[in-house]
């Protein structure tokens, strides 16, 4: 049935919607009977509705209730009848919800009329769109649970018909009833009412606080509705503007219009809904009439509206917002764009469930192979989105975690991007990116099934697709990434690796550098090839290492370099060839992995790390005689290599490294001299090698002739230096031959010819190494052959013409002797005779003598070259012998020789270089002479040789010293190529010239105390090379402790180096003593440093003070400081030996890092120091942390070598966090301020970025300390302490978060009260504004978590708000105007308002709830009550605001306590503070009791009517505006107290200083705002006003008096007639306050009797009890006019007379008693002497004068009675009194009097028949007719002409109407008429007109 009943519902008002017949035109004019039978025609002629069935016609069935198809029948009527659109409207309304309740009838015949009137209705409804019809009843009846479906179903027809048709205002008032209608209706009814719903949805108002309560839709307890209405919105967003359903439009075969994803069995002939919908959806977003695009815009961003307003919970609507922002209309994606921006850091995009809608919408629904795929409907599925929306929705993919993992809907969206049939360059790009996003992101598990289709995606649009090159990029730059996370899907597969290479060959140079990257990442994936695979990697890598584009060979190297071990013979190989490149970005790369040395770590095997030295040669000799026979081969002049230079240099390099690796030393190719180190090493490796080589070469001879590797080695070496030469080669090769001169040299006998070209080289460093190859050569040679050799050299060195020539022959000859005499040594140390020996015939010690003799001859030569030579020679020479000369006499001698050389050492002249050499060679004669005569000429010659700031030379001579010290025994007497200084020891004949105690003696007694600063340091050199060289000897052993002291002393030297020195030496001294002496050196140390005892330098006369550059250094001992901090850091570890490491490890002088300071090795010791000291780390930590930030340069340079030695560990800080923040504090307040500023600067070092959870209970301590650092004396300390400060700020704003919980909650809970008692509360500004902002930055991130603490926070800030106020302002304010002050106040508290600390406070009242405000509001009191400053007191004001806004529930309780303290500020004396107040007071009434809001206004009304200050006035007046404004509901509930009073306000008198005319203006609007008109308001409070004027009257302020009576004045005027008892009170009240003396003000009452007199007059002739009768009244205004002062006087007449003349009584008697008198007393102004008095006062008194006379006219006509008797009495004299003053005065007192002439005349009884006396008229007349001319001709004033006229009018009126013409004599007539001639030429032409009228009208009588 209801299903029948819905579809019939539905076809039928269908097909009812088209007029069906054409008799019956709905109208105004229908007829009486007109419709009846028209409908029942039409029921007739219609098909029945279906779910009538077949019954018989209704009126035939019996059980039809007749009553029920009457009133039907009535309403048909009624509806026929009706004429206007309005008429059928009300008849609609009325009773179309209970006629459709009758399609719930059971009866057939009711259903049947109730349709037809139905069908009825439609047609008339559907062509009158402007008639409402009750959608608010429909609703309220289509909820009705009971209701038949039938009835609903039709109720929501007219429902949809009506709504659109409402108001926009009632459309959105039932928005909300739509959405409860919807709850478990049938879902197209559903739709239909959002279909309603949404239009409606532009033009809510959302409330701007989004608290739930306000929420006009109440989603939150309806989620199923939620859903269904978001769903909704969805579909609407998804619609595009202009989209038509058109039935016949199938989706054919679909397959074809969405590729794959969509192969449905769609095919069932539904239309194609738009892209991202569904067919239902489309169709039901279009609906029964469909929106207009301008429509669907407009809810579209009613939507976006709807999500902003935060209806419906911000994670559903994400998706929304998303699709929004790419609406083809501009106004929708901007705003849903905005939103978005708005929202983007509080939605979390890892959220799988926005995550899965946007995946869910982008790929529609694919149908999956599953069971749900198959159930969904082809209508219901959804096509994918448009790419636009696409585009929006991939950057939200790309924020997001989740979608990566999202699997496989990633997968998907990457191929739709990439490859789907609608995708553009943009949409790839995104979709490249979110591939990029995958890599990064998607972790390890999820990442593996991906990897393959990843790949395969990439690969495939790198093969097809070429268009843009930045996306091509994009896409290689991800291969590389996925090689990175997934290497083993790339390990297999090479051919990828090739067709990179291929296409970095290939592409555009913008897509090789991504291609070259993606390369770079892949290498890690192939790192563990073998075999096969390896091979081919080789074979690629070779390949490639030889193509011309740039990049594809630095790829190349990268993969050679990578991919292999560092062993693979190979890949060195191509690298090393790759080091032949002509491109710095490939040879740099390939030289950096070939000379990166192998690891020192023992554990990785050594055979690992580079290949062996025979295979690596073999392999390159292969390698080269394959080159050589092919075009790849380089010539070079008439050589032909092999390889190119580059390449070949680098080969033989490696190949020196390979051998020292070999040999077991560390290979290095970095100096000559480290190399030759390693030498001795090298040499027993390649004596094995030959001997092992030698036994296999003769077993079986090879036909390359060499089979040796050392042998092939050599050749190669020969061979490049042959053609190409350089230094590293020349030393190979010089290395190679000299450690295995018997086997190797002796094939070069035979090339001494090619060799000496080499010592003809243009370098010079070449020549020497030449030379030494040359003298290694000969020295296999002897006898003649000898001879002629040494004699071909002896001449070549006398050949001018060459110095090159010259010098290498030189040097080559005394290296020849040099090795000869170390022969003979041997042999005579062999104890052989020597006779019988040829090598050594006396010709040949001639010939060597003569040798010698020639080297010396050019020691003098002018080439500093050949000089040098000379020098090394003779160097050479003594060191391997004696000198082969005399030793003293004429000529060349050892005598002549050292004076020589030591002559030089000093000079000016010489070269560095030349210095060196001869210092050298002077140190090596006795080492190889024991009997060298000159030994202590010469030690002593070169210890005085000190020349100035020459520290590396010192060094030199340290060595020299040392070495001539202990003479034969020296280790400069081995040959360095055979054995190393470790293992030397010297031969056991030697004859000993060992004179150690004497330098010692002469160094320690003279020169470590020499005046001279140089020679101190100099002497500090020698001695330290002397402990370190010679530090087993006996003599140095036993002389410690005056070592010692000597370093000391030097320790406070001012330069650096020496002190350095010094420190070095000491930590030496102190290793060598054995356990006492060590005792012994540590207590003098410790106390030299700490008491600062120093050996006194004597001061000759020339002395050096100062050492150029030391001027400025503290002289006190500033240079020991670093060294007393060292001392008192060991001695605070309680271990004074400790000084000695930590002077080791102090090192931090550049001179160490030099060759010569590196010889002595403090590493090594440095080292064993650090193991030695690490056990103190916890005592040291913590002082070494902070002395790193020592001001002093050198206390930071030595703690910090100290620091980097003993802390290797990163962890360390961390692990003593707490013990070095506890020192730290501990020395910010020291009373050294160096330690202060290092401690301030550690402290910041040491926060930054760390966890601090477990030193949150230290916070406060070094906020405080740093708070008063921050003040401290010196500014460097400020400096550093702000800083710290800063960065504690940043560390705490960070442990504030929310995130952090219960570490976050205790951090606030700690700073809190730190930063606002200390911080805020500081008299220093800096430390202020840095709370201050901390605070701000801390409310900012911990949020709610400010709860707890707001009691305490928003007092304190809001104390800040004045405290941190410039007092400048106060001052100013103090000094300004009112109008400046209150100007500036006001700008001062915005200022206040808009300040960080208000922004905090409102932070905090976010969070406020009952449980803090019990403790918040008495602080709030308090500080209202007792704050100082502006800004306090403001923001209290404006925080009270708040929190009524906030939590008004919660407030209630503590309201009254809040009032009592606004009412202290309501009295302030400043203006903005008693406003501020009074608005917070307005807001407050909302959320205080009844009781205390009566207490207020009563206090109010008190303050206003008792007290006399103006400022208690201004405050009631602002207060209650105030509640009227922001409380209107409090202000009515209590009109009857308020509104008399606004209305008593209104009235106050305005001082003329004081602008109180905004008060009366404030009272004012509240009056009028709160009564209905001031009329109805005073007739409804009329009680209660005069209550209170009555009051007012009564009050001991005149002011107040009056005022109640203006009040008064005013509600007798509005009420034109009060009825009693009022009037009596009010008279009564009026009269008692007339008693009693004048005041200012007191006319006011006057005014109001007359105001009350005149508008009551009726009512006062009654005489009712306790109400004055007019006897009474006008007793007492007559008394008042008796009063003196004249300015009352005058008000008091003219109020008599207004009373008078409402009451018309006859007073006339004692009223001209009093003012004919005070007219006359004006008029004798001539009269008496007057008192002079000043102009001022004159002009006061005349226009008072002036006025009373004017006044006294006037009274005196408005008082003129009705009574004939006094007119009789008095008409004479008033008529004279009034021509007289018109003769006489100025115009204005002419004006006056012809208006009282006026009401005279119009008073006179004279002028009526019954009373007249024609001579008493005439003679009046006559009077008036003389004195009116001089008006009328009054030439000045036309206001007296028209005046006077107006007089005359009346005259000859009242005569004509009385008949006494004859009164008017002639005389009269006459003097009139000339008069109004004049007047005819007047100016005014209504003048003229006039005047000629009444000319005529006399002469006409």
């Amino acid at each position: 049935m209801a299903a029948a009943a819905a579809s019939a519902s539905q076809d039928e008002l269908k097909l009812r919607a088209e007029p069906p017949l054409p008799e019956t035109r709905p109208g105004p004019r229908f007829g009486v009977s007109g419709p009846v039978p028209a409908v029942r025609g039409l029921r007739a002629g219609r098909p029945e509705p279906r779910g009538a069935g077949q019954c018989p016609p209704a009126w035939s069935d019996p059980a039809v209730s007749p009553v029920l198809l009457d009133q039907l029948e009535r309403v048909f009527l009624r509806l026929g009848h009706a004429e206007t659109d309005e008429q059928l409207q009300n008849i609609i309304s009325k009773f179309l919800p209970p006629v459709l309740l009758k399609l719930s009838s059971t009866q057939e015949g009711v259903r049947k009329k109730v349709m037809e009137l139905l069908v009825h209705l439609n047609k008339r409804i559907k062509s009158r769109p402007k008639i409402q019809l009750p959608v608010e009843t429909l609703l309220v009846q289509y909820q009705d649970p009971a209701a038949v479906s039938f009835v609903t179903n039709f109720t929501i027809i007219y429902v949809k018909m009506g709504y659109p048709r409402l108001p926009v205002e009632k459309q959105c008032e039932l928005a909300p009833t739509l959405l409860t209608a919807m709850e478990g209706k049938p879902q197209p009814q559903q739709d239909s009412l959002m279909h309603l719903l949404i239009p409606t949805l532009f033009h809510m108002k959302y409330p701007v606080e989004s608290s739930k309560s306000a929420s006009p839709f109440n989603l939150a307890e309806k989620p199923k509705t939620v859903q269904l209405l978001l769903d909704f919105m969805l579909d609407v967003l998804l619609m595009p503007y202009g989209y038509v359903l058109n039935e016949s439009q199938t989706r054919q075969n679909s397959s074809s219009v969405q590729g794959s994803s969509s192969n449905s069995g769609g095919s069932s002939g539904i239309p194609q809904p738009p892209p991202g919908m569904s067919f239902y959806a489309a169709k039901r977003v279009i609906g029964d009439n469909p929106w207009t695009p301008e429509q669907l815009e407009q809810c579209k961003l009613g939507i976006v509206k709807f999500i902003e307003a935060e209806q419906v919970p911000e994670l559903e609507a994400v998706l929304h917002l998303v699709i929004a922002s790419s609406d083809t209309r501009h106004s929708v994606a901007t705003a849903a764009d905005l939103e978005l921006k708005s929202k983007q850091s509080l939605i979390d995009w890892n959220n799988p469930a926005i995550i899965n809608k946007m995946y869910k919408v982008y790929l529609g629904d694919i149908p999956l192979k599953t069971k749900e795929g198959a159930v969904l409907k082809p209508e219901l599925k959804r096509d994918p989105v448009s790419t636009r929306v696409k585009l929006k929705i991939v950057p939200h993919l790309l924020r997001s975690r989740q979608a990566a993992e999202t699997f496989p809907a990633n997968i998907q969206v990457v191929y739709d991007g990439l490859f789907g049939t609608n995708t553009n360059s943009k949409l790839r790009t995104l979709s490249l990116q979110f591939v990029h996003h995958i890599c990064i992101t998607c972790p390890e598990i999820k990442i593996k099934p991906l990897g393959p289709m990843l790949l395969n995606g990439l690969t495939k649009l790198i093969n097809e697709y070429k268009e843009d090159p930045k996306l091509l990029s994009m896409a290689y730059s991800a291969v590389g990434k996925l090689s990175s996370r997934m290497p083993h899907l790339f390990t297999k597969d090479i051919a990828l690796v090739q067709q990179l290479f291929e296409a970095l060959c290939k592409e555009e140079p913008e897509t090789r550098l991504a291609i070259q990257e993606a390369l770079s990442m892949m290498v890690g994936a192939y790192s563990t090839l073998e075999g096969a695979q390896r091979t081919l990697m080789e074979a690629l890598v070779a390949s490639y290492l030889i193509k011309p584009e740039v990049q594809v060979r630095q790829v190349a190297v990268k993969f050679a370099s990578t991919v292999f071990p560092s062993d693979h013979i190979p890949s060195r190989y191509l690298l090393l060839l790759a080091a032949g490149d002509p491109r710095e970005e490939v040879h740099g790369e390939a030289q950096r992995v070939l000379r990166c040395l192998p690891g020192k770590n023992k554990n990785e095997g050594a055979s690992k790390q580079m290949p062996s030295f025979p295979e690596m040669v073999y392999y390159i000799q292969e390698k080269a005689s394959h080159r050589m026979k092919t075009p790849v081969k380089y010539m070079t002049g008439t050589t032909v290599l092999p390889f190119n230079p580059a390449a070949f240099g680098e080969i033989v390099l490696y190949l020196r490294m390979c051998l020292a690796h070999s040999a077991g030393v560390v290979p290095t190719s970095q100096s000559l001299a480290d190399m030759q180190d390693h030498a001795p090493a090298i040499g027993r490796y390649i004596r094995t090698l030959m001997s092992s080589s030698q036994a296999t070469a003769s077993s079986s001879s090879n036909k390359s002739g060499e089979t040796n590797p050392v042998q092939i080695y050599i050749g190669l070496l020969q061979q490049l230096l042959a053609g190409v030469g350089g230094l590293p080669v020349m030393y190979c090769l010089l290395e190679a031959v000299s450690v295995y001169p018997e086997k190797l040299a002796t094939k070069f006998v035979d090339k001494t010819e090619w060799i000496k070209s080499l010592m003809n080289s243009s370098k010079e460093e070449m020549r020497e190494l030449a030379a030494l190859f040359y003298s290694v050569v000969v020295s296999t040679v002897s006898g003649n052959e000898l001879k002629s050799m040494v004699e071909q050299l002896i001449k070549t060195t006398k050949d001018n013409h060459s110095p090159e020539v010259q010098h290498g022959s030189l040097l080559a000859l005394g290296f020849t002797i040099g090795r000869y005499l170390a022969k003979k040594k041997m042999r005579m140390a062999e104890q052989q005779d020597l006779e019988t020996n040829s090598d050594f015939l006396p010709e040949q010690e001639e010939l060597i003598q003569s040798a010698t003799e020639t080297i010396g001859s050019f020691l003098d030569s002018t080439s500093p070259l050949l000089a040098i030579a000379a020098c090394t020679a003779l160097g050479e020479i003594g060191r391997n012998g004696p000198l082969p000369i005399p030793s003293e006499g004429a000529g060349f001698t050892k005598l002549h020789l050292v004076e020589s050389l030591l002559n030089r050492i000093p000079s000016s002249k010489e070269t560095n270089k030349m210095k060196e050499r001869a210092i050298q060679t002077l140190g090596y004669f006795p080492v190889g002479d024991g009997d060298f005569p000159h030994q202590k000429l010469l030690l002593q010659g070169l210890m005085d040789s000190v020349e100035a700031k020459q520290i590396e030379l010192q060094f030199t001579i340290g060595e020299a010293i040392t070495s001539a010290a202990i003479g034969t025994s020296s280790v400069a007497a081995r040959d360095a190529w055979l054995v190393t200084e470790e293992e030397y020891t010297p031969p056991a004949g030697a004859k000993v010239n060992d004179v150690v105690p004497w330098v010692l003696d002469v160094i320690l007694n003279k020169h470590i105390i020499n005046p001279n600063p140089h020679v101190r340091q100099a002497a500090c050199v020698w001695l330290l090379s002397l402990v370190r060289k010679l530090s087993t000897h006996k003599e140095v052993k036993s002389r410690l402790k005056e070592i010692q002291s000597a370093f000391v002393s030097v320790l406070s030297e001012n330069d650096e180096l020496s002190q350095d020195v010094a420190s070095k030496g000491l930590g030496l001294v102190y290793e060598l003593g054995n356990e006492q002496d060590q005792q012994e050196l540590v207590s003098t140390l410790v106390e030299t440093l700490m008491t600062g005892k120093r050996a006194k330098h004597e001061v000759s006369g020339d002395t050096v003070v100062f050492q150029g550059g030391s001027l400025g250094k503290t002289p006190d001992g500033q240079g020991l400081s670093t060294y007393k901090e060292l001392c008192s850091l060991a001695s605070d570890l309680s271990q004074p030996d400790l000084v000695y490491k930590f002077m080791n490890l102090a090192n931090h002088h550049a001179m160490w890092n030099s060759r010569k300071g590196a010889a002595f090795g403090f590493n090594v010791i440095a080292m064993r120091a650090g193991e030695q000291l690490a056990p103190f780390l916890p005592q040291l930590v913590p002082r070494l942390y902070r002395y790193q930030f020592d001001p002093n340069l050198g206390i930071r340079q030595a703690m910090t070598s100290i620091w980097n030695a003993l802390v290797t560990d990163k962890s360390t800080v961390d692990k003593y966090l707490k013990e070095i923040l506890q020192d730290l504090i501990k020395n910010l307040t020291s009373n050294m301020w160096r330690v202060r500023e290092s401690s301030c600067l550690a402290l910041n070092d040491l926060l930054r970025g760390r966890p601090l959870d477990d030193i949150i209970d230290k916070l406060p301590e070094i906020w405080e300390t740093l708070f008063r650092v921050q003040d401290d004396i010196k500014e460097s300390v400020r400096k550093a302490a702000e800083l710290a400060l800063k960065t504690l700020s940043k560390v705490c704003v960070k442990m504030c978060d929310p995130a952090k919980g219960a570490a976050g909650q205790r951090t606030i809970a700690i700073l809190l009260p730190c930063l606002l008692d200390k911080g805020m509360m500081s008299p220093v500004t800096e430390v202020r504004a840095l709370s201050i902002n901390t605070l701000v930055k801390i409310s900012k991130s911990a949020g709610a978590m400010l709860k707890p603490h707001a009691p305490k926070l928003i007092p304190a800030l809001l104390e800040s708000l004045s405290v941190l106020e410039p007092q400048v302002l106060n001052y100013l304010s103090l000094r300004a105007t009112d109008q400046e002050k209150a100007a500036m106040d006001s700008a001062r508290l915005s200022a206040a308002k808009s300040s960080p600390m208000m922004e905090t406070i409102n932070m905090c009242l976010q969070y406020l709830d009952v449980s803090v405000l019990g403790e918040l509001v008495p602080r709030l009191c308090e500080l209202i009550r007792s704050g100082v400053g502006l800004g306090t007191k403001g923001g209290c004001a404006s925080v009270i605001v708040s929190l009524t806004t906030q939590c008004p529930q919660d407030l209630t309780p503590y309201s009254g306590k809040l009032m009592s303290a606004l009412l202290s500020g309501l009295t302030d004396r400043n203006s903005v503070i008693q406003k501020s107040c009074a608005f917070a007071m307005g807001h407050l009434v909302r959320t205080s009791r009844d009781s205390s809001t009566e207490k207020l206004l009563q206090k109010l009304s008190g303050w206003y009517m008792e007290k006399e200050e103006p400022i208690y006035k201004t405050s009631c007046a602002l207060t209650i505006h105030a509640i009227g404004r922001y409380s209107p509901d409090i202000l009515k509930n209590h009109a009857k107290e308020v509104l008399p009073l606004a209305f008593l306000g209104m009235h106050e008198i305005a001082d003329e200083e004081k602008s109180e005319k905004e008060e009366c203006n404030l009272w004012t609007e509240v009056w009028q705002e709160n009564v209905p008109g001031s009329f109805g308001g005073i007739r409804l409070y009329l009680p209660e006003l005069i209550t209170i004027t009555q009051k007012a009257l009564q009050s001991q302020s005149w002011k107040m008096k009056a005022q109640g009576a203006i009040a008064m004045a005013s509600i007798a005027k509005q009420t034109s007639s009060l009825v009693p008892p009022y009037l009596g009170m009010i008279l009564s009240a009026l009269l008692q306050g007339l008693a009693g003396r004048t005041w200012a003000g007191k006319e006011e009452l006057l005014k109001a009797i007359a105001c009350v007199v005149a508008a009551c007059s009726a009512e006062l002739e009654k005489s009712v009890p306790n109400q004055p009768s007019t006897n009474e009244i006008l007793q007492a205004v007559l008394k008042e006019c008796c009063r003196e002062n004249l300015k009352y006087k005058i008000v008091a007449i003219s109020c008599t007379a207004d009373v008078l003349k409402a009451t018309k009584e006859d007073r006339f008697q004692e009223f001209s008693n009093i003012v004919i008198p005070l007219i006359k007393k004006n008029s004798l102004e001539s009269v008496g002497v007057r008192t002079p008095k000043t102009e001022d006062e004159n002009e006061k008194e005349k226009e008072l004068q002036l006025e009373s006379l004017l006044g006294a006219f006037e009274s005196l006509g408005k008082a003129w009675p009705r009574s004939e008797e006094t007119q009789r009495c008095y008409r004479q004299e008033l008529c004279k009194l009034m021509c007289e003053r018109l003769k006489l005065s100025t115009w204005k007192v002419q004006l006056g009097v012809l208006q009282a002439m006026n009401a005279f005349f119009q008073g006179l009884m004279l002028l009526e028949e019954e009373h007249a006396d024609p001579e008493a008229l005439a003679e009046i007349l006559l009077e008036t007719c003389k004195s009116i001319t001089y008006s009328l001709e009054n030439k000045t004033y036309s206001s007296v002409r028209t005046e006077a006229l107006s007089v005359i009018e009346l005259l000859l009126k009242r005569l004509e109407e009385s008949k006494q013409w004859e009164s008017l004599t002639s005389e009269c007539r006459v003097l009139l008429v000339e008069s109004l001639a004049t007047m005819e030429t007047d100016s005014r032409p209504e003048l003229q007109e006039k005047a000629s009228l009444l000319k005529k009208t006399l002469e006409n009588l």
